[in-house]
């Protein structure tokens, strides 16, 4: 036992920390044992044991929970030290859609989902409340949740595809954007929360008058559980309202919507541990009070860093209910149109690019347009997107001349117009369902290209992204895209950002000493994807590419007289 003591074994301060509340907790016989010793002891003990079964609670409380909160539904990940996630747990939820190019969600409703998930994570692993670590929250940014007196909801939150803010926006930025730019290295945009607040100020002014502070929605969340009022970063950046370069609310951009800083929450960082868990908290989430909440930060950065991309010169594309190109630098990329977010890295940035219409453009053909399909795979026990990529896969890229422009909600890059349509253009009656089935995808296709120009405009280079997102599932689209950007696929496993947010919480407490050794130890790749552009392929849409530009350009007019008769 002696020579054991003797032994310099590199403990990490945070198990140190664990045995020795352990050890000090026992007996007083026990106790008489020198320290050291008893550390030993309890360091041997643990490393003999085996997997605790179902319902046991891990000796070194390895494990953290993240939950993002999406356009339609929570999810949450329980993640084990070792990489391993353990369980996943969903909850839905609504979206309220008032009038037409709104969108609402209720914050409430949110926290029910958090809590449902976690319950669930519980029963499902077995694994005990007490060996849960720590937590953190992800959710879209430019939500906000607007309290009165009481820190009680005022309204629902505006989510960000929503476009009543759009007159605010094209004001903002033909008349202030030097200001705007300056401070925020972002366009002015309808999603921005500083022209949601506008709106409510003219068009919903009792409520305006009520409103005593505001929160994003994952702070929200996390201030159920905590009651701190406290943003990250990342996520002020989104509001329109922070002055980047310093790091503070910026009193110039809030007061274009009659607001005080001062009800803003105290901007800290994504990884920082803010305070306990209430008892309230405990008591609807089952979370044990030793569980420590990390701040959290936005969905999009939490879903790069589950992809592994840290690092400058990594890149993610993202095929979901929208479309996202992000590239890793250290620098914002200095055009308008772009949109600039810091990384969680210090010193690194994400930019990139979004369009509004993505994995949602082909949802909305399936269930618009494609009744057919969804009985015929709902009879073959199949689903509708395989049947549906069977079909495309049948007809030659460019789609034999049809070409659809995916602009069902207007557009964000790289254009940022809201009038803008969505069409099929150069239908022939040779044309069958599978040509527009295959058009589809190849739209969003050719709406991604558009935005990676912009990108690449900037000198930025992408040659090798991640690609994620449900869009990414079909290998035929994996294809298209690979073959229209010039750019090499891989995919990782588990790249969601509940995934990203419980990799947060583990650096925030200090289970992974940073950022490179949590994406070492918890992403891992997919050594089935690896999609190489086909260069005659490619060439053939380098081709059809510029007639769908052309096409956008002729109908653009078109659009704006349609949506302003």
């Amino acid at each position: 036992m002696r020579g054991l003591c003797r032994q310099k074994i590199r403990v990490p301060r945070r198990c140190f920390v664990l045995a020795q509340d352990a050890m000090t907790s026992l007996a007083p016989a026990v106790q008489r044992i020198p320290l050291k010793l008893r550390i030993s002891l309890f360091f041997l003990t643990a490393v003999a044991k085996k997997e605790p079964k179902k319902g046991d609670v891990h000796w070194m409380n390895s494990y953290t929970i993240g939950v993002d909160f999406g356009g339609g539904a929570a999810k949450a990940t329980l993640l084990r030290e070792d990489g391993t996630v353990v369980t996943t747990s969903q909850r839905e939820y609504p979206t309220y859609y008032p009038e037409n190019g709104w969108a609402e969600h209720d914050p409430d409703g949110h926290y029910d989902a958090l809590c449902y998930c976690i319950r669930t994570l519980f029963e499902k692993s077995g694994v005990a409340p007490d060996a849960v670590s720590a937590l953190a929250i992800s959710a879209g940014s430019q939500q906000a949740v607007y309290l009165d007196e009481n820190d009680r909801p005022v309204r629902r939150a505006i989510y960000w595809s929503d476009n009543r803010g759009a007159a605010y926006a094209q004001d903002l930025w033909q008349n202030h954007r030097d200001l705007v730019y300056s401070q925020c290295f972002n366009v002015a945009a309808p999603s921005r929360t500083l022209t949601h607040m506008m709106w409510i100020r003219d068009h919903e002014p009792e409520n305006y008058k009520r409103i005593k502070k505001i929160l994003f929605m994952k702070d929200y969340i996390r201030y159920r559980l905590t009651g701190d009022f406290v943003t990250d970063f990342i996520d002020a950046m989104g509001s329109l309202m922070m002055d980047v370069p310093n790091r503070r609310w910026s009193e110039e951009l809030c007061a274009f919507a009659g607001l005080s800083p001062s009800i803003l929450p105290k901007i800290i960082n994504p990884e920082d541990i803010i305070g306990p868990l209430t008892p309230q908290a405990i008591a609807d989430t089952g979370l044990s009070p030793r569980t420590k909440v990390v701040t959290g930060s936005t969905d999009t950065v939490l879903e790069v860093y589950a992809n592994g991309a840290i690092s400058q010169g990594d890149a993610t594309i993202k095929l979901a209910t929208a479309g996202r190109i992000c590239v890793i630098t250290d620098r914002h990329l200095d055009d308008p149109m772009l949109i600039n977010y810091l990384h969680l890295v210090p010193g690194l940035w994400y930019p990139g690019a979004g369009t509004k219409s993505c994995a949602s453009s082909f949802r909305w053909y399936r269930d618009t347009l494609s009744a057919g399909e969804m009985m015929q795979a709902e009879k073959d026990g199949r689903d509708a997107y395989d049947l549906m990529d069977e079909m495309a896969a049948a007809i030659p890229p460019g789609s034999d001349d049809l070409y659809f422009h995916p602009y069902l909600q207007g557009e964000n890059t790289p254009y940022y117009d809201s009038d803008l349509r969505a069409s099929f253009i150069g239908a022939r009656l040779f044309h069958t369902k599978a040509h527009f089935t295959r058009a589809v995808l190849e739209g969003v296709g050719y709406s991604m290209k558009d935005s990676l120009d912009r990108v690449v405009s900037t000198g930025a280079t992408v040659k090798q992204a991640n690609i994620l997102g449900g869009g990414a599932k079909s290998p035929l689209w994996r294809q298209i895209i690979a073959d229209m950007l010039g750019v090499e696929l891989v995919m990782t496993k588990n790249s969601d950002s509940s995934l990203g947010a419980a990799m947060l919480a583990g650096v925030g407490i200090g289970m992974f000493s940073s950022y490179e050794s949590s994406v070492k130890t918890c992403v891992k790749h997919d050594p089935t994807v690896h999609v190489v552009p086909n260069p005659e392929t490619a060439g053939i849409y380098a081709e059809k590419f510029k007639i769908y530009r052309e096409i956008h350009d002729a109908m653009a007019p078109v659009y704006k007289k349609i949506s302003r008769p």
